[in-house]
């Protein structure tokens, strides 16, 4: 994953100084330290010095050795920009990031632009990686001119400053995304979920949101030209050790290991808001309205659990209710999640760490309140920015981010282009895999649960539906969310189609419309973070792939037997060595490499999921059996 800061993506630039953003929803390994000096000194020597045009290997060795020093020094620089616009959005703080950013664009495309003086050299495999990432690792390029860049940063500051300074008026109040998210999450009156609904995506000024939106495809597109892509989608996928356009094949292959469980899922919800608001809200059958759905973006359908139960009983728990019984605050919550990670053997967070993270929301400025980890300075100043409440979706949260930190500094040793994820859905993956052992037995060990309360096995049902609700709901919109800008930014969707074809690959995917008509002026994929501010999304998508993977690899290790949906590796020393050890590797080797070098296998697999969640999909089979189900 390539850093992205305060929404605005520089690529390699600050491929080390790491931001990353939650989205919801969650053998021994060789040794991966880079070969020392002496060793790439004599490869480059070995392969005789020989000249392609006026380059040698020396001198790519020497280019990449420069490159990561500067990348080193102002990658800093810009995380601490980053960090002050984001906890302070003022005019000052907006300009300084615009400034910041064009530098840093300016200085990823020209090291882009470098590296294809040494495209026919005979590099050894690390430096050709390198030149790789340096190459195809810019989220947003820009073409080579000061002008551009400079428009590039005001199109791209602006777009994330309307997202998170956006407001609506509630009861004479003005109501920020933060809140206006929580409104959607409690309330069961479709009216008001409407008006809050379509409310938002009028807060953030779509209209002029949309334009800048266009101008910056076609700016960024000319970018990728530049560097020898044919467009930034391909560029994009680009970035996963196999050719584009195998990468997007496999993204649809891996949705179709998981759709039929969606299909479920959603038919079973779909009956049960039709028995709760009647046809006139919801019909028993077509596509489900957006905003009933528990969530601003209908990614989650978690807050939906009492409307989806399994169980006449209701949920076994509810972690929202526990956390607050039991008196914890925000900074308990994160040092909650710091000790499942330390409980895996790994050493607790730096004392930084608490003194510099954000983790409640201050009541006298605007803060980007979107959780993100921050590792500022490619070593150890690691933190949190997050505005945490006390509820069960921020303690899932919480272990998420941290897991951002525990592996910015795993793989901190490596070498600064080898700083971050195997790929951007491993470091995804980390913080939820973890979040999975979030178990009732989990809770009993840590005392949020007495041992009498714990739900036995007759529970099961109940569990699983909590957890689908969550990350089996949010798989479709994740694919989605790509899906709609790859076609963007190929030219396979205009400016003109920016909304309908939104909401028809959302129909497609997930199966559900808008409740209100959308004006021609809407722009209702600016609604979302990470459209506004340029995050791509393709990495939470497999991130809810390869977490199951893990859990699946990490509870064999443990030797658990039980149903996999049962198992916590808290506690397990073994399995954190050896998940450490992945981490450790960062990029410096590809992806296949990492997965294998921890689950065993070489391929990216739904079918974990799958054996996850078999006794809910069978339950559901047979629920649905007398219903029409899809859309």
């Amino acid at each position: 994953m390539r850093a992205l800061l305060g929404g605005v993506a520089i690529g390699a630039i600050l491929a080390g100084a790491g931001v990353y953003y939650f989205a919801p929803g969650f053998g021994s390994v060789p040794d991966a330290s880079e070969p020392a000096a002496s060793e790439t000194g004599s490869a480059a020597s070995g392969a005789g010095g020989a000249e392609t045009g006026d380059v040698t290997v020396a001198d790519a060795e020497a280019f990449l050795a420069e490159t990561e020093a500067e990348m080193r020094e102002f990658g800093e620089f810009a995380s601490r920009t980053a960090w002050v616009q984001n906890n302070f959005i003022t005019y000052d703080t907006n300009w300084l990031l615009e400034r910041m950013s064009t530098q840093a664009t300016e200085m990823s495309v020209a090291a882009a632009g470098e590296t294809a003086r040494y495209a026919d050299l005979d590099l050894p495999e690390t430096m050709a990686r390198k030149m790789n990432f340096l190459r195809a690792g810019i989220t947003l390029p820009a073409p080579a001119d000061s002008a551009a860049a400079a428009r590039l940063s005001e199109l791209t500051t602006r777009m994330g400053s309307s997202y998170s300074s956006g407001l609506m008026e509630i009861d004479g109040e003005m109501v920020d995304h933060n809140e206006l998210e929580n409104i959607m999450r409690t309330s069961r009156d479709p009216e008001f979920l409407a008006h809050v609904w379509d409310g938002w995506r009028r807060a953030y000024d779509p209209e002029q949101m949309s334009t800048d939106y266009a101008e910056m495809v076609e700016i960024a597109n000319q970018g990728a030209r530049d560097l020898g892509f044919d467009n930034l989608a391909q560029m994009w996928l680009s970035n996963y050790d196999m050719p584009a356009d195998e990468m997007e094949a496999e993204v649809e292959r891996l949705w179709g290991q998981v759709e039929p469980l969606y299909q479920q899922l959603h038919c079973h919800v779909r009956a049960n808001l039709n028995e709760l608001y009647g046809d006139e809200i919801q019909a028993a059958e077509g596509p489900i309205r957006a905003d009933l759905l528990g969530n601003m973006w209908a990614q989650s359908w978690a807050s939906l659990s009492d409307v989806a139960s399994v169980s006449e009983s209701g949920p076994a728990y509810n972690l929202d209710d526990l956390l607050v019984e039991a008196g914890y605050d925000q900074h308990q919550m994160v040092e909650t999640a710091e000790s499942f990670f330390t409980s895996l053997g790994m050493e607790p967070l730096p004392d930084t760490f608490w003194e510099r993270s954000l983790i409640t929301q201050p009541r006298d400025r605007q803060v980007a309140c979107h959780a993100s980890a921050w590792n500022m300075d490619y070593e150890d100043d690691l933190r949190i920015k997050m505005c945490t409440r006390v509820n069960g979706d921020d303690f899932v949260t919480v272990h998420h981010e941290l897991g951002h930190n525990f592996y910015q500094r795993a793989y901190n040793e490596q070498d600064v282009l080898f700083q971050t994820g195997a790929h951007d859905g491993f470091h995804e993956a980390i913080g939820d895999f973890i979040a999975l052992s979030v178990t009732p037995e989990y809770l009993v060990q840590i005392g949020l649960l007495d041992e009498a309360d714990m739900p036995d096995e007759s529970a099961d049902l109940s569990l699983l539906m909590d957890t689908a609700l969550d990350k089996i709901a949010f798989l479709p919109f994740a694919v989605m969310m790509d899906q709609w800008r790859w076609q963007v930014l190929r030219g396979e969707i205009t400016p003109e189609e920016y909304n309908e074809q939104w909401w028809a690959l959302r129909e497609s995917y997930q199966g559900i419309v808008p409740p209100t008509d959308r004006p021609g002026d809407a722009f209702d994929p600016g609604s979302k973070y990470h459209i506004a501010n340029n995050v791509p999304y393709l990495r939470y998508f497999l991130s809810f792939i390869m977490q199951f993977q893990f859990h699946e690899a990490a509870c064999e290790m443990a030797g658990w037997e039980g149903p996999l949906h049962r198992c916590s590796i808290y506690g397990n020393e073994e399995v954190g060595a050896r998940f450490n050890a992945m981490m450790e590797m960062g990029a410096s080797q590809p992806w296949p490499d990492a997965l294998e070098a921890f689950t065993g296998t070489r391929e990216m697999d739904g079918s974990a999921i799958i054996s996850y969640f078999q006794p809910l999909m069978t339950y559901l089979e047979e629920e649905n059996a007398d219903r029409n189900c899809g859309w």
